[in-house]
C-alpha cells in the first residue's frame, strides 16, 4: 500500500506499457483516474479519514477490466461527467468500501492528476529516445572530428570546418533543450489536489497533510495552491516540447539539406527493395527525415496553443479545459514519437566523407582565404590584408586559372608571401580552427547527459 503508482508497469492498466498511440486512449486515462482515486483512499486510510479495509477494497476494485470499459462508456455517455460515472461505478465495484469513494475529491482533481500520471511516463520515454540520439550523435562527432567539410552561412561555404564541429553543435543545442524539458518537467509534475477549488474546503485542517501525502505517494511535488486552474504547468511543459522539436527539426533540416543530390554529403541507409517513385524509377528518396520533419514543424506549432490554454478564468474554467485536452491529446504522443524518430533517424544517417571533403575544394581555396588575410595582416595590418585579397580575386582570370594560382600571381601579396605559403595557406585542410577538440569535448558532453537521463529514467 506505501508504494508509489509506477507507471508504466501498472497491473491494472489495459494492454500492458503505453505506447505514443495508447497515452491518451480512453482506457489509459480511466486508468490513471482510478489510480488516484485508489491512492486517495489509501493515504486517506493512513490519516484515519476512512476505514483501512475500505482503500483496500476499493485499490482491488480499481481497475478498467473490473468496472468494464463498454459499462463505463455507456456510463459516460448518459451522463456527461467522465470523473462521476467513474467514481459510481468504483463504488459499485468497490462493493461496502464504494461509500468512501471519492472522499472530499473533485472531479477536476482527478482528470489533472490523472494527466499529470501520464505525461510523466511519456516523458521518461521521450527522455530514454533523447539519450539515445545524443549517444549517436556522440559517435558521429568523435568519429568525424577530423572529417574535412565546408561550413556554411547564408548557404554559401564560409569556412572549413569537420564534421565533428557540426555535430558538436547539435549537441549542444539538444542539451539546451534537455535543459528546459527539465525545468517545464519539474514545474509540472506538481499535484493539484485541493478539493473544488483548491483550499482543502472538503478536508478541513487535515487538507494539507493530505496533500502533501498523497503527492509523495504519486512521486509529485507539493503545490501551496493545488487549484484546477494550474494550466500554466501544462503549457510551460509542452513549451518546452515545442522548443525541442524547434532543434529537432533545425538538426534534421540540415541533414536533409546535406542529402540533397548537389551536396551528397550525407545519405540514409535504407533497406533493399526501397522505391522512391512510382514515375520516376531512379529516384530513391530519404524517407525517415522527411516524416521527422513534418511531425517538428507540427509540434513546434502547438506553441500559441499552449500559452492560450493558460488563460484560464478564476478557480477554474472547463472550456478552457476542453482545448487543453486536446493539445495534450496531440501534443505529448507527437513528442514522444518524433523523439524516437529521431534517433532512428540519426541511426541511418551516412557519411560520405569523400564528398564532404570535395565539396571544400569547390572554391578553389576561397574558403580558406581568411587564413591568407589573416598570414598577410601582421605585416599589412587586417583592412589591408583583407582589400588585397578581395582586390586580387575581383580581377579578371583566365579559362581555368585557380583562386590559387590568381593570388600567388597577384603582386601586392607576393611581396609579402611566397608562392608555397600562399598555396599553403589556401588549403582547407590547414583551417579547421579548433574544430576537432570541440568535436571530441561535445561528444563527451552528449554521453554524459545521455547518462544522466538515463539516470533519471531508473529513479537513482
Amino acid at each position: 500500500m506505501n508504494s508509489p503508482v509506477s507507471g508504466l508497469e501498472h497491473s491494472g492498466r489495459p494492454g500492458g506499457a503505453l505506447t505514443p498511440q495508447t497515452l491518451f486512449s480512453r482506457e489509459s486515462l480511466w486508468q490513471s483516474w482510478l489510480d488516484v482515486e485508489a491512492a486517495l483512499a489509501e493515504i486517506q486510510a493512513e490519516m484515519g479519514m476512512i476505514p483501512d479495509w475500505a482503500a483496500t477494497q476499493i485499490r482491488q476494485a480499481a481497475t478498467v477490466d473490473q468496472i468494464g470499459a463498454d459499462v463505463l462508456e455507456r456510463h459516460i455517455r448518459r451522463t456527461m461527467a467522465p470523473v462521476m460515472s467513474l467514481t459510481r461505478l468504483l463504488a459499485e465495484a468497490a462493493g461496502e468500501a464504494g461509500s468512501y469513494v471519492h472522499w472530499g475529491a473533485t472531479t477536476q482533481n482527478v482528470m489533472q492528476t490523472g494527466r499529470i500520471l501520464l505525461i510523466r511516463e511519456a516523458d521518461e520515454a521521450i527522455r530514454t529516445n533523447l539519450a539515445t540520439a545524443l549517444r549517436l550523435l556522440a559517435g558521429l562527432a568523435d568519429e568525424h572530428a577530423t572529417t574535412l567539410m565546408a561550413g556554411r552561412t547564408n548557404r554559401q561555404h564560409a569556412l572549413p570546418i569537420t564534421f565533428g564541429f557540426k555535430v558538436a553543435g547539435w549537441i549542444e543545442e539538444l542539451g539546451r533543450a534537455v535543459q528546459r524539458l527539465d525545468g517545464g518537467a519539474d514545474r509540472l509534475f506538481s499535484l493539484p489536489f485541493g478539493g473544488a477549488v483548491g483550499a482543502f474546503h472538503a478536508y478541513g485542517p487535515e487538507g494539507q497533510e493530505l496533500h502533501r501525502r498523497l503527492a509523495e505517494r504519486l512521486g509529485l511535488r507539493d503545490l501551496l495552491v493545488p487549484g484546477r486552474a494550474v494550466n500554466d504547468l501544462f503549457a510551460d511543459y509542452v513549451i518546452q516540447l515545442c522548443l525541442l522539436a524547434m532543434t529537432i527539426e533545425r538538426i534534421a533540416g540540415e541533414i536533409y539539406l546535406l542529402m540533397t543530390q548537389e551536396v551528397g554529403e550525407l545519405a540514409e541507409r535504407l533497406e533493399e527493395g526501397t522505391v522512391g517513385s512510382s514515375t520516376m524509377p531512379h529516384k530513391i528518396n530519404p524517407k525517415f527525415v522527411v516524416r521527422v520533419l513534418s511531425e517538428a514543424a507540427e509540434l513546434r506549432n502547438m506553441s500559441a496553443m499552449a500559452l492560450e490554454t493558460g488563460r484560464t478564468s478564476h478557480e477554474g474554467d472547463a472550456a478552457v479545459n476542453q482545448l487543453l485536452g486536446s493539445m495534450l491529446d496531440r501534443a505529448v504522443p507527437l513528442a514522444w514519437q518524433l523523439s524516437e524518430g529521431f534517433h532512428v533517424l540519426l541511426s541511418r544517417t551516412s557519411v560520405d566523407v569523400v564528398r564532404m571533403e570535395l565539396n571544400t575544394r569547390l572554391t578553389q581555396g576561397g574558403i580558406a582565404t581568411e587564413n591568407l588575410m589573416m598570414k598577410l595582416a601582421p605585416r599589412t595590418g587586417r583592412a589591408n590584408a583583407h582589400d588585397m585579397v578581395h582586390h586580387a580575386l575581383g580581377k579578371p582570370r583566365a579559362d581555368g586559372e585557380s583562386v590559387v594560382e590568381i593570388l600567388q600571381s597577384d603582386a601586392a601579396i607576393a611581396d609579402h608571401l611566397t608562392r608555397d605559403e600562399i598555396r599553403l595557406a589556401l588549403d582547407p585542410a590547414e583551417y579547421c580552427g579548433d574544430s576537432e577538440r570541440i568535436a571530441r569535448e561535445a561528444a563527451d558532453m552528449a554521453r554524459a547527459i545521455a547518462d544522466r537521463l538515463g539516470l533519471v529514467r531508473s529513479g537513482t
